[in-house]
């Protein structure tokens, strides 16, 4: 069966609670009031979600600098994520969503052309929430390289 949710600046960010690399409970209502950049990604420590998350940790800074917080959301358990962190010296939360409720919720899973084949799985996506909660920004199958070059000039951040 496939997924059709797609979400659009405008709609409300579906709320979650997930647990972080370390296993504490993380709440989209703990950043109320805030802007955050949620993005979705495959697999932790395979080849394009490590770019990915890469390019989020180099250019945190200038996120942070423009009033947004960066939060990671894949289907590996904590520990696999706790290592991920280590690993790649990332310094911000990545969240575990085992039972990807909250991938489904935002539409960042369903039917992908993987290789020239129609598969389910993780859609590579990435929303932007301001600090009402509300979409400012929603993408489905992003590239993992330039990702955030692409978001940054999407939300008017400057290099």
């Amino acid at each position: 069966m496939t997924e059709d949710i797609r979400l659009s600046p405008g709609d409300a960010a579906p709320t979650f609670t997930l647990p972080d690399q370390d296993g504490a409970p993380v709440s989209l209502g703990d950043y109320a009031g805030e802007r955050v950049v949620l993005y979705f990604y495959p697999a932790a420590m395979t080849p394009g979600c490590t770019t990915e998350a890469c390019d989020f940790r180099d250019n945190l800074g200038s996120l942070a600098s423009a009033g947004y917080r960066v939060l990671g959301i894949s289907k590996d358990e904590p520990a696999k994520l706790a290592q991920f962190a280590e690993q790649e010296g990332l310094n911000f939360p990545l969240l575990s969503d085992t039972d990807l409720a909250v991938h489904r919720a935002y539409g960042a899973y369903g039917e992908k052309n993987s290789y020239g084949r129609i598969v389910t799985g993780v859609l590579r996506s990435t929303f932007a929430v301001d600090e009402q909660g509300t979409l400012t920004l929603a993408r489905y199958n992003v590239k993992a390289t330039g990702h955030v070059k692409m978001l940054r000039k999407a939300l008017g951040i400057d290099a």
